[in-house]
């Protein structure tokens, strides 16, 4: 198989190019859940709220979000390659950020900076992916998108766990290894194949806007129930699952906590993999319906204060969290040419992320008030009324 156009011995085969992109979805998606379990160390060390807390989480959303306004279509006009690699090597001084962060606002400027390269990455990677799907296995790109975002959330969370646990330096172990590896990821994509033909107008592109072409337009809006379902429940793990494990659950360790995340990050990449040849309404239909249910364990677990019902009721969700998002992906994967796929992409993770951070940061508010618990009891509810509607919607519409 032959390189494209990249010249010299630094040619890299598109399989090559293939695994790369991959294995760079699923390292951006490690580090952007590796902090999490160290947030509970960081509040002993530099004695912050629950409040400052929640602002951290935000201010990673937020920048992700404006990132992926400016930046989604970017690589549509000058190409994927360099702005892989400007994310990348923004993503290695994100993580160096943390290594040095003396205080609060070292974190916020850490999670800053990382959130708005992972934003500048995510269009670009997606995009890649379908790019480079091998010759013949239609579908594989798509499953590829769906599958290492979640495992890679839930492989940096359990890493950072066991971290925790063995060492009296976390945060200088995780941070120093992340920062060397996206380093050296920078340098590998000077070498990547470009795919994307590149075009004029970059500079227009950067005003912050989100669009979808015309040909993606209905498979997009029929998505976004689905999407919401999927990444708010997401959104619910990673932003008060640790804390639910530890403090209703009675949790012991930081394991158990970055084990809820593996749980519901490896349940979605099976199911997503058992699913993959099925049509895009037949996986949607699966996910959201698991969604749902998953979630209605999850409110009878916390209820019954059972952390192995908690685990078994993670499981279930999982299975719906991973294939409601295949669903999506498979529906808009070739639903236009590589000239707009960035863009697609890019609207496709803005309203993913709008729906894992807006309702995690209303929770991290809510727990001030009415108690974790409670917080825990309505998130579930919320995400129970997105997964059915997503559920009836694709029911009801129109077949693929």
């Amino acid at each position: 198989m032959t390189a494209l156009d990249v010249p010299g011995s630094l040619r890299m085969t598109r399989t090559f190019g293939f695994v790369f992109i991959t294995s760079a979805i699923f390292l951006a998606m490690a580090a952007s859940s590796a902090p999490s379990p160290l947030y509970r160390v960081y509040q002993d060390e530099f004695g912050f709220s629950a409040v400052m807390l929640t602002v951290i989480f935000a201010i990673y959303t937020l920048c992700l979000l404006i990132a992926l306004l400016i930046t989604g279509s970017l690589s549509d006009c000058i190409g994927r390659r360099p702005v892989l690699i400007a994310g990348l090597g923004l993503l290695a001084v994100s993580m160096a950020l943390f290594l040095f962060a003396t205080g609060t606002a070292g974190l916020i400027l850490a999670r800053s900076v990382q959130g708005f390269a992972t934003g500048t990455l995510l269009a670009a990677l997606a995009a890649s992916v379908i790019d480079l799907e091998p010759p013949g296995r239609t579908g594989f790109g798509a499953t590829t998108n769906s599958v290492a975002p979640p495992l890679g959330m839930g492989f940096g969370a359990v890493i950072a766990a066991l971290v925790i646990d063995a060492s009296d330096s976390p945060a200088d172990v995780i941070f120093f290894s992340l920062s060397v590896v996206f380093a050296l990821m920078t340098l590998i994509a000077l070498a990547l194949p470009e795919t994307s033909p590149r075009r004029g107008g970059w500079r227009r592109s950067l005003i912050p806007r989100l669009g979808v072409p015309a040909t993606a337009r209905a498979p997009f809006l029929q998505s976004i129930p689905a999407l919401m379902a999927s990444w708010s429940l997401g959104g619910l793990y990673l932003s008060l699952g640790p804390s639910l494990v530890s403090k209703v659950l009675s949790g012991s360790s930081h394991l158990e906590e970055g084990l809820v995340v593996i749980c519901l990050a490896g349940a979605g990449a099976s199911a997503s993999f058992a699913l993959r040849k099925r049509t895009p309404r037949e996986i949607t239909l699966f996910g959201t319906t698991a969604l749902a249910v998953g979630t209605a364990l999850t409110i009878v677990a916390i209820a019954a204060e059972s952390l192995p019902g908690f685990f078994v009721a993670t499981l279930v969700a999982g299975t719906g969290f991973g294939t409601s998002f295949l669903g999506v992906v498979r529906s808009l994967a070739h639903a236009t040419g590589p000239a707009e796929r960035g863009e697609l992409f890019a609207s496709m993770y803005v309203v993913s992320y709008l729906a894992f951070g807006v309702p995690a940061i209303i929770a991290g508010i809510l727990t001030q008030v009415i108690g974790l618990r409670d917080t825990a009891m309505i998130y579930a509810v919320f995400v129970i009324v997105l997964a059915t509607t997503a559920a009836l919607a694709r029911k009801l519409g129109s077949t693929d």
